[in-house]
């Protein structure tokens, strides 16, 4: 650890539109984008991670973009630094890679621009530039999310989900964003909207109250998004049959995909992980925990306790 680091910026990745939570429910998730923070003449992005080598190591990296465009909304030039780049958040997975990467930009702001955001700003001008509050602000303030978002304001609640953990299956493969939403219908009718609504409402309401059998009835029941991309993820459904068989109470399609995620009580986890390691040999098998810190910035002081 190098002695003249400022900072490091942690951001956990996240789960997106839960089962009927199309746009609105979120989860942090325990693989993290980190962030080290050194002064410099110059922006230098380092890669510390095969998978950041990728974009840019200058100003151009989407990171310092954030950073930059968060300071001069607040009228701040920031200075110039180096940052050390490592993520765990594999791309176009469906696990918030970009909207981690929006979080982390905006505490760059915060931090070296000195402007004293609110956990609120925060998560609106992150869901600003995703477009929607359930990745974004499950990355700024951990837990289980539920949120709605518009242009002048995002209103988010972050929640606590007790004894509940996640196993992710991960295809080798990408999914972007944009053709995961090509294959949505463009028109909800009333009855539908209608029907859609209580199943999503019906769902956080059992989640929160610990009702889990209930609650991965209404995944199973979604009518937002997951019927119309299963035709471009039908490990889905694969996942479903064992997943279901093996322990987990849920089963849903991570953000836009490909990656599906499981939710079991910690007690079923081991069984759990077991079943789909075995049955799903070409995909990664994680068992994830769900973050309850949200962004955070460390201290070298933190770093060298923590080590």
């Amino acid at each position: 650890m190098s002695d003249d680091m400022m900072c490091t910026i942690r951001v956990p990745a996240s789960t997106a539109n839960l089962g009927p939570g199309f746009d609105s429910i979120g989860l942090a998730l325990s693989l993290y984008l980190t962030v080290h923070v050194y002064p410099s003449d110059k922006w230098v992005v380092e890669p510390l991670t095969e998978e950041m080598k990728a974009f840019p190591t200058n100003e151009d990296h989407y990171i310092v973009k954030i950073a930059q465009q968060t300071a001069k909304k607040y009228g701040v030039t920031l200075p110039p630094c180096r940052l050390a780049v490592h993520s765990e958040i594999p791309l176009a997975r469906g696990l918030g890679s970009s909207a981690s990467a929006i979080v982390a930009g905006i505490q760059l702001a915060d931090t070296l621009g000195k402007l004293g955001l609110s956990v609120e700003e925060k998560v609106h001008l992150a869901s600003l530039e995703e477009g929607h509050p359930d990745n974004a602000g499950a990355s700024v303030t951990g837990g289980l999310v539920v949120g709605e978002h518009e242009e002048s304001a995002t209103q988010l609640l972050s929640l606590p989900l007790a004894n509940v953990e996640v196993a992710a299956v991960i295809p080798n493969y990408e999914l972007l964003t944009s053709d995961s939403r090509n294959v949505l219908p463009s028109t909800f009718s009333y009855s539908d909207s209608v029907k859609a609504s209580a199943i999503a409402n019906t769902f956080i309401a059992a989640l929160l109250s610990g009702n889990y059998q209930v609650a991965g009835e209404m995944m199973k029941r979604d009518r937002f998004h997951q019927p119309y991309r299963r035709k471009l993820v039908p490990l889905l459904t694969e996942v479903e049959e064992i997943a279901e068989t093996a322990g987990a109470f849920g089963v849903a399609l991570s953000g836009a995909g490909p990656t599906v995620v499981c939710f079991a009580e910690a007690k079923d986890m081991p069984d759990l992980i077991q079943a789909l390691s075995e049955r799903f040999e070409d995909c990664t098998v994680k068992h994830l925990y769900i973050d309850q810190d949200g962004c955070v910035v460390l201290s070298k002081a933190d770093l060298v306790q923590n080590s």
